[in-house]
């Protein structure tokens, strides 16, 4: 026999039975999809999977540490995407895990360190962790997560009492924020990339630095563990000279990373450094001298050595990182960044026609590169939301087609199942775009867009209450982000259908003063029409009538998408009390 001692995650389905009486083809659809999520999460950890028998999953993990933090993530992941469901619907797992001696048969592990595990998860409450005193010894100080001792348990067919602890997983809810207070640190480490300096002698090179600092905001948003200000906050920044202690206040982060990009010819010479917001003191620094045809290697370098600077145990694997790597044409690379950065302009109709232009000339170059199909679905919504496009069907048309390339090409990259959501929204399917936007926060817990989308989707799907925690996180993880109005319209929105106006009224005038849309406008006018504030709602309307887009029906079709009629209802009886005209 070949014996070994190793890490063994035991999972199964409290009440399984009730719910396969229940509901058996719903609750096989949900189980599907939960040990998927387990399977990613667990490989994620450094652990394999390998047994699977009904509602049960066992794992093996070489690091106890990792092991713990697979199991955290799992239950955050479930907690999650059981708010989708109906509370009778909801499956929850008890997970087990031990450190011991098991024997190898085959791909199979046996023995008391699995029965063990099995025994520590029947005694988890539901959607509860329970570990063995042995792996408590291995992982004591080295995690953040709170541990509560059970005391010695006599565990069924065991010959001795196992000393059991429960580990406290669940997270703080992210409350609505407070304008002008500070923000709170996060509960882990804390990150904003600044956007890197192009010291190039052609200023024209700063798509090339954008994308660069995209990339490594990417790379270390794919760390779980990490708290990663969003793309759109931290290049708030761009071209300011702001001391990093004030943006480490204004971002409520504990870490700033900054860096420059000097191109010349086929060489790129990149910097960059680490520093601690609070003292100002440097952690890390290096400079990495290649080939222009080397940036995806110097991403990878660079987001490893950060992460390895803040926390040594904590390494992003090659899984994860290989979702970085989209394209080896460097011109098309250069078409998406020009692209993103017109995209992100995101100020008139020219833009996004250009942006689209770009997005396509990459796809022309390389027409595999998942990202500027993603890009170009992303342009073509925006160009539809902004009341931009001259017809409405064509460019909804071509945006599906780039999303489920974008999804063919890369399913593993959360940006993908983001434009996923956007075209389920624009062919109103709001129950995929959950599932859609479920996926992408599953892959970057620290996409602040999948975030809002979620939300965003709930309230389709008349889940106003459980939309807000989502909206808030989308906002925490960019508290600067020039698309805060659409993340405050969105909690307008909720609120507005929760009955809540007032509040909805507060949030709906926040998201105005940021940007004054079509869409801001009108459900800012639901909520003075429910009030009854009707001479408010007189002076926005006209407002509201010259920003409508040039094809109202149809955007109002592919932008409400409301499972309930109830519920358009509901929204359209606001507006109509606020004096607008006839809404399709």
């Amino acid at each position: 026999m070949e014996r070994k001692l190793a890490v063994i995650l035991a999972a199964d389905v409290a009440g399984y039975s009730r719910l396969v009486a229940t509901d058996e083809e719903g609750t096989l659809a949900t189980l599907g999809t939960y040990c998927a999520t387990i399977g990613d999460l667990v490989a994620e950890h450094g652990g394999r999977v390998f047994s699977t028998a009904g509602d049960s999953v066992v794992a093996e993990f070489h690091s106890a540490v990792q092991a713990v933090r697979a199991a955290v993530a799992i239950q955050r992941a479930l907690q999650r995407r059981n708010a989708d469901l109906a509370p009778e619907k909801r499956m929850e797992f008890r997970i087990g895990i031990n450190l011991g001696d098991v024997v190898v048969e085959g791909a199979n592990l046996l023995g008391d360190g699995v029965n063990v595990a099995a025994r520590l998860q029947q005694v988890a409450r539901p959607a509860g962790v329970c570990i063995s005193g042995t792996l408590h010894d291995q992982i004591e100080g080295k995690l953040d997560f709170p541990m509560v001792k059970l005391g010695e348990q006599k565990l069924k067919n065991m010959l001795r009492p196992v000393l059991v602890h429960s580990v406290d997983w669940r997270e703080d809810p992210t409350g609505p924020d407070v304008p002008g207070m500070p923000l709170r640190l996060p509960d882990k480490p804390s990150i904003a990339v600044l956007p890197f300096v192009n010291m190039s002698d052609d200023p024209g090179q700063d798509y090339f630095a954008d994308g660069l600092t995209e990339d490594i905001i990417t790379g270390l948003s794919l760390c779980r563990w990490f708290f990663v200000i969003a793309r759109n906050s931290s290049f708030a920044y761009k071209g300011r000279a702001v001391d990093v202690k004030q943006i480490g206040r204004d971002l409520g982060v504990r870490y700033i990373v900054e860096g420059s990009v000097r191109r010349s010819g086929s060489r790129v010479r990149v910097t960059g450094q680490l520093i601690e917001a609070e003292t100002g003191v440097h952690l890390w620094a290096q400079r990495f001298d290649r080939e222009v045809a080397d940036i995806f290697a110097i991403q990878d370098e660079l987001t490893q050595h950060v992460v390895a600077a803040i926390e040594p145990e904590i390494l992003i694997g090659e899984n994860r990182r290989a979702l970085l790597r989209g394209t080896e044409n460097l011109d098309a690379y250069e078409c998406h960044m020009r692209g993103t950065l017109l995209h992100n302009a995101q100020d008139t109709a020219a833009h996004f026609a250009e942006a689209i232009d770009w997005h396509r000339r990459a796809i022309a170059l390389d027409p595999d590169f998942g990202r500027a199909h993603m890009m170009l679905a992303r342009s073509l919504y925006a160009r539809c939301f902004f009341g931009f496009s001259d017809d409405i069907d064509r460019d909804r048309a071509e945006l599906l087609v780039a999303a489920e390339r974008a999804i063919a090409l890369e399913d593993r990259d959360s940006y993908s199942h983001y434009v996923m959501c956007l075209a389920n929204f624009a062919t109103r399917r709001p129950h995929a775009a959950v599932a859609e936007a479920q996926q992408a926060i599953d892959l970057n817990p620290n996409l602040a867009l999948a975030h809002m989308a979620l939300g965003w989707a709930r309230i389709f799907v008349g889940r106003f209450a459980d939309a807000l925690d989502p909206l808030h996180k989308a906002l925490r993880l960019s508290p600067h982000d020039p698309l805060t109005y659409l993340f405050l319209n969105r909690i307008a929105l909720a609120h507005y259908h929760l009955g809540n106006y007032e509040e909805a009224q507060h949030h709906a005038e926040r998201g105005l003063l940021l940007r004054r849309t079509y869409f801001n406008l009108v459900v800012l006018l639901a909520c003075l029409g429910q009030l009854g504030h009707t001479e408010d709602a007189c002076k926005l309307v006209d407002e509201a009538v010259a920003n409508a887009p040039l094809d109202l029906p149809r955007y109002w079709q592919i932008f409400t998408a409301y499972v309930d009629p109830a519920d358009y209802a509901h929204f359209k009886d606001g507006l109509r009390k606020a004096g607008l005209p006839a809404v399709p």
